[in-house]
Order: C-alpha cells, then structure tokens, then sequence
C-alpha cells in the first residue's frame, strides 16, 4: 500500500491550469501527444545544424514542447479519455524526443571543442533514452503489481529529475551548451542504470511476495 501521495510537480500543477479550457474543445490527449513529438523532433533537427541562431530556437522550442508533454495526461485525466495506447503512445513520444535531442546535439557540436566525442556522448544519450524509456514501462508495471500506481521520475521538494531539462533553453541562449551536453549525456547514463537497478529490485520484491 502507498505510504502517502506522491507530490504533485509544480510543472504539473502548471500544465492542469493552462490545458483545463481545452477540456470544452475537440482536442484530444493522443493529438497533443503528437504535437510534442514534432515539437521535439523539430527542435532536435534545429541543433543538429550546428548554427547558434537555428541552436538559440531549437533550445526553446525542446523545452516548450518537454512542459507541454504534461498536457496530454492532464487533459486525460479532467475527460476521462485516457487510454492504454495514450499510455504507450506518450512514453514512446518521451523516449524518442530525447533521443533526438542527444543525436542533434552530438552532430551540432561534433564541429566545434568537443569534436569526435560530442558523436559519442550524442550516441550515448540517444541509446541510453530507448533503453531508459524501455525499462521505465517494466517498471512501472512492477510498480503497479506492488501498490497500482506508476513509478514516473524521482520528485523533490516539488520538482522532479527530469525537469533539469528546462535549463537547456538558458545555458544555451548564453553560449554553456558544451558543458550541459557533457553533463546531461553523463547523466542519461546513470539514470539509465538507475533504472536497471530499480527495475531488478522491483522485480526482486514482486518475486518474494508471491512465494
């Protein structure tokens, strides 16, 4: 049984206010599910170029499309018409658009500092998200078997993992992008074996229950 509620992000809280008047209107949470996706995938193409201008929109665009990816399930849950292929539909948006993210990004700065190893940190990314996302979806089955409620990103204090990602716009716009891209293809990494390890200790605990 859950312990107590699990917080609700403050970007979330956000998301519910801003996508509320769209519960009156024909839009639906799988078409803005697939906004995002093109949002994402737009702005991976824009850093993939390599300029600083087409760079300076691609950050903002990827964060926007990242805030707007909370709409999709919090206009799902205020109509009611949330549905197991919205639920894959969306993580496979999530997985994708980072994806894409970390290969635009290894290709836009593979000419500059970083050369060779923005390609590799790129590729690292990229790979880390499909398995990340892939792993996500066991777990939150595993979850699920323990207490019915999906696991989503670890949240603190209002504020969960993934929304380091809303510091792309800025440290781009002033010209830190090669550090954050270090940082975050790193980063993807762990989180990836995170879950690995979190998924293992899941599927440990499901195991010993049902003996």
């Amino acid at each position: 049984m859950n312990s107590g509620a699990k917080p609700i992000p403050y970007d979330q809280r956000l998301a519910r206010v801003i996508v509320r008047p769209l519960a009156r209107t024909p839009v639906t949470p799988n078409q803005i599910t697939a906004l995002t996706l093109i949002l994402a995938l737009f702005a991976a193409w824009l850093f993939a170029t390599g300029e600083p201008v087409e760079m300076a929109w691609g950050a903002g665009i990827f964060v926007l499309a990242r805030f707007m990816d909370h709409f999709d399930g919090e206009l799902a849950r205020l109509t009611g018409r949330g549905s197991r292929f919205g639920y894959y539909f969306d993580y496979l948006a999530g997985g994708a658009s980072y994806s894409a993210l970390f290969l635009g990004l290894g290709f836009g700065l593979a000419e500059g500092p970083l050369n060779f190893w923005a390609l590799l940190l790129g590729g690292l990314g990229s790979a880390s998200a499909i398995i990340a996302m892939l792993l996500n979806l066991d777990l939150d089955r595993q979850q699920a078997l323990q207490d019915g409620e999906a696991v989503g990103y670890p949240c603190f204090a209002g504020f969960e993992l993934e929304d380091g990602i809303y510091f792309l716009a800025p440290v781009t716009w002033v010209g830190l992008i090669e550090p954050f891209f270090v940082a975050a293809g790193l980063g993807a990494g762990v989180y990836c074996l995170w879950t690995l390890w979190s998924l293992l200790r899941a599927r440990v605990g499901n195991a010993a229950e049902r003996r």
